[in-house]
């Protein structure tokens, strides 16, 4: 948790029920795919979007003989994440077969880290408002290869195996039980992927299935929670269930919603939860049991003979420490403290890493509250607008800071860089070049701001008595003489100007 801020702890959702309140435990393991051009174990791409089965070694796809050969740069990957969860990294780590049969997974079984994962205990702070946030514990991440994909919609009578996703590396990020709500747990997740974009370890995809969630349910009575926290006795919650793959975070939350107001509504007629794997169905709006949970012996663990224990060098790890970027805790403190912006404001700019690299780009040398200005209201606000991101916006960071600059320097007016930023979005172009070359240049010669201001005042002299009793009507003044000069005038003379002659 950052030194200079204080947070305190969201209240738990309460879920009222036909006997009593129930509150709500969540603990998520999200599968994160490593951003890596090869797969964990063999040099197979990892794209998105190829032919089925064109990315396929023969590793991957079981050839008798073949051994699997650890990916370096997943290793680090892993170790990366580790380090931005705050988490402690383990030198000597080792591989397990899980074995399970799917008609995806060729092996027979998948390789993972049950015994020995590579990553150690670590937190994330899930920020739900101002001062507010949740600290989650994360419990371990291991890195494990995916399965591939079954096809059931392509004929009636047969289902097809696509084999590219098969070795894919990913990180298995475990929490601790510690959300409380539904809205924490998507808030949790949207950090987790926020924290990896900016990493570089996980593109966050959710729609190619890149990031995805299997969600821990359970429901107990208050202060049962608060009893397990003070002995981390399990008993003391509800049997739990998991609804496996979920990758939408609007559906992680309805997903939650139905099934905590399931299990209660059992347990209130008299029944007992079965701890079991369960699929959620946004067509419905309902989670349905897709098998019985499996413990860790159902799969029959035991150590990889094909892979030595991974160990590595504290040397190896603190390289990597050395080259992390700025993370979005931090990133957001400094824009706070430095730039004097508002939480909100700075949440807003660090949320996604594109967007702060092109903010600071903006801000640099230049006021921090008139760029953030410019790129929440204006440029954000057209660009969603428009369906497009900072990565594709018709006008670049140099842009927009030299919009900014024209007004800083008395060039242009607020008004004028409105219709400034209209040209740079639809011709582009220098901004000091077009004002010049348009004309747009605010005036501030005060002679010329007075005969307009004199001349004004001539035509109404009826308005000229009501705003003399009335001194909130001299902005009339002030927009009339601002509409005569095409809005070239400097507002701030022209108010300067009316209230003299108003004698105000």
């Amino acid at each position: 948790m950052l030194d200079h801020l204080t947070y305190t702890s969201p209240e738990p959702k309460v879920i009222q029920g036909a006997k009593q309140d129930w509150e709500l435990v969540i603990g998520l393991e999200v599968h994160a795919q490593v951003a890596s051009n090869a797969k964990l174990f063999s040099g197979a791409s990892t794209g998105f979007g190829a032919e089925p089965n064109s990315h396929v070694a023969f590793v991957d796809a079981a050839m008798p003989g073949m051994l699997p050969v650890i990916n370096e740069f997943c290793v680090a990957q892993a170790v990366r994440t580790g380090l931005g969860l705050k988490a402690g990294i383990n030198l000597r780590s080792a591989f397990d077969r899980k074995n399970y049969f799917y008609p995806d997974l060729p092996q027979g079984y998948q390789i993972s880290q049950l015994y020995h994962p590579i990553v150690g205990e670590g937190e994330v702070i899930v920020d739900m408002a101002p001062g507010v946030a949740r600290r989650v514990r994360i419990e371990r991440i291991h890195l494990e290869q995916d399965a591939g994909k079954s096809i059931h919609d392509m004929d009636p009578n047969m289902s097809f195996v696509d084999l590219n996703r098969t070795g894919v590396a990913l990180m298995e990020i475990v929490s601790r039980p510690d959300i409380r709500g539904p809205e924490e747990a998507a808030a949790y997740v949207a950090k987790l992927r926020q924290i990896m974009r900016y990493l570089g370890t996980c593109d966050g995809n959710m729609q190619n299935g890149n990031l995805r969630a299997d969600v821990n349910v359970s429901v107990c009575a208050p202060g049962a929670y608060e009893r397990y926290q003070e002995t981390q006795d399990f008993s003391h919650l509800g049997t739990r269930c998991e609804i496996k793959n979920m990758n939408s975070l609007r559906f992680i939350q309805a997903a939650i919603e139905y099934e905590a107001r399931r299990q209660i509504a059992i347990i209130e007629d008299g029944g007992k939860i079965v701890q079991e794997t369960r699929l959620y169905d946004p067509d419905k709006g309902e989670t349905r049991s897709m098998r019985s949970k499996e413990e860790a012996h159902d799969y029959r663990y035991f150590p990889d003979p094909d892979l030595l224990p991974l160990e590595i060098e504290q040397a190896w790890v603190d390289g990597i420490a050395a080259d992390m970027p700025e993370l979005p805790d931090e990133k957001k403190a400094r824009f706070v403290q430095e730039l004097s912006l508002s939480e909100y404001d700075a949440g807003v700019l660090t949320a996604e890493v594109e967007n702060a690299n092109f903010f600071e780009a903006v801000a640099q040398g230049r006021d921090g509250k008139m760029a953030a200005n410019w790129v929440i209201n204006e440029l954000f606000g057209r660009l969603n607008k428009e369906g497009l991101s900072v990565e594709t916006s018709p006008v670049s960071s140099a842009q927009l800071g030299g919009v900014i600059d024209l007004i800083a320097d008395g060039s242009i007016s607020g008004k004028i860089a409105k219709d400034l930023f209209e040209i740079l979005w639809t011709e582009g172009g220098e901004p000091a070049a077009i004002v010049e070359a348009r004309g747009m240049k605010q005036v501030t010669d005060l002679g010329a701001i007075e005969k307009a201001v004199d001349e004004i005042i001539a035509a109404n002299p009826a308005q000229v008595e009501k705003a003399k009793a009335n001194p909130k009507l001299a902005g009339w003044f002030v927009g009339q003489v601002l509409k005569a000069t095409g809005g070239k005038a400097n507002p701030a003379a022209v108010q300067d100007l009316v209230s003299q002659k108003l004698g105000q």
